[in-house]
């Protein structure tokens, strides 16, 4: 081998090194879980939707306050070169006479204890940029807001939406007043304001400042309204928040277990009745007296925090079985003594025909049976 090839492909070498070596050392830049849409655990569309916090795509949510105008929320198969779903809303009901407290918005909240890199409220805070693309129907303006929930501030920039794939990007100037605490409660919230009333847009509104939050200077008075039209869509992916004032290229390395794996931490099925390909299948059962059996299961992922046990009511929805015996009961329920972040205790009562210290098998029966746990923030 000649001494040419041989620098060659010592430099190629080292080139590649290199690359890894920065890649690695850059990995896991993206503060944001489920960036790219992928993980929808709830579903795949919501309807009607218009105030209250409702989620679907996991960890961003719609919502708001009052307004006569609806959304449907989807995850859309459309998006743009190297990502495979978006969060689309699209107006089905316009409010084209604005009062003063509509407020509609998408939001993604963050985990204090996320946060204590970006240094807030000491000397050497950072500054953090903030990028995603979107795509509408047609041309508008909105806010991008980060709302400090510890200590009451907010910075806000306004974006642009046309009606190609655009990527957005959005750097946020460091703010040197009020820590975020450092635990598992909301630090801030990301706040994608769409509709806004002159509650909210009447003040002065002061592009990437940090201040103390006032209601009348959260949203620019240029802010488009979503529900002007029952043509107006918007679409959202590839959602990225990074310290520093670059924007790079979207963390793409996650796979899709580990991004469902950090969504279990704030939301997890159990089982669904009504999911192609999920076993009915959710625990093992302990009969502790003749009308109670309580059954027990260890989540996927440590919960962020006490949760809520999603049970619909559905006639004989839920079993026990051994093999010679089906008892069916309406509903499942759990008290927060028998939780744990790791597990639940939960129990199936208003039941006859059990025996003290006999094992059963639990499962669903029906498509309209589900359990799931909630420990959103």
């Amino acid at each position: 081998m000649s001494k040419a090839r041989e620098l060659s492909d010592y430099t190629g070498l080292q080139a590649d090194i290199t690359a890894g070596d920065t890649a690695a050392r850059a990995g896991r830049k993206n503060l944001i879980i489920n960036g790219a849409m992928n993980v929808a655990q709830r579903g795949t569309s919501l309807t009607g939707l218009y105030n209250g916090t409702n989620y679907l795509i996991d960890r961003f949510s719609f919502g708001g306050g009052t307004t006569d105008g609806r959304v449907t929320m989807t995850q859309d198969s459309d998006g743009p070169a190297g990502f495979a779903n978006s969060l689309k809303l699209a107006c089905t009901t316009a409010d084209t006479s604005i009062a003063a407290a509509d407020e509609n918005y998408i939001i993604y909240r963050v985990e204090g204890q996320d946060l204590q890199q970006l240094k807030k409220g000491t000397s050497s805070a950072e500054s953090m940029t903030l990028s995603f693309y979107v795509k509408g129907n047609a041309a508008a303006t909105y806010t991008a807001e980060f709302y400090d929930a510890d200590n009451n501030r907010h910075n806000g920039q306004t974006f642009n939406v046309t009606t190609s794939w655009n990527r957005v990007t959005l750097t946020y100037a460091p703010d040197t007043t009020g820590a975020y605490t450092d635990d598992n409660t909301i630090g801030v919230y990301i706040i994608f304001w769409i509709h806004a009333g002159s509650n909210s847009t009447s003040g002065t509104f002061t592009s990437n400042s940090w201040a103390a939050a006032v209601t009348a200077n959260r949203v620019s008075a240029s802010n488009t309204s979503f529900f002007d039209s029952t043509a107006r869509t918007l679409n959202i992916t590839g959602v990225q928040l990074e310290v520093g004032s670059v924007a790079t290229d979207f963390e793409h390395p996650r796979s899709y277990g580990e991004e469902l794996h950090l969504c279990q931490r704030y939301y997890e099925i159990i089982a669904d009745g009504g999911r192609a390909n999920d076993s009915p299948y959710f625990g093992v059962g302990q009969g502790v007296k003749s009308d109670q059996i309580n059954w027990f299961y260890d989540f996927k992922a440590e919960k962020r925090a006490a949760f809520t046990l999603i049970v619909p009511t559905v006639t004989n929805g839920y079993q026990a079985k051994t093999h010679t015996t089906t008892i069916s009961g309406n509903s499942l329920g759990f008290t927060s003594v028998h939780q744990s972040l790791h597990s639940i205790m939960g129990y199936m009562t208003n039941i006859s025909g059990v025996t003290e210290q006999s094992c059963w098998q639990m499962q669903l029966n029906g498509a309209a049976a589900h359990i799931a746990v909630d420990a959103e923030l």
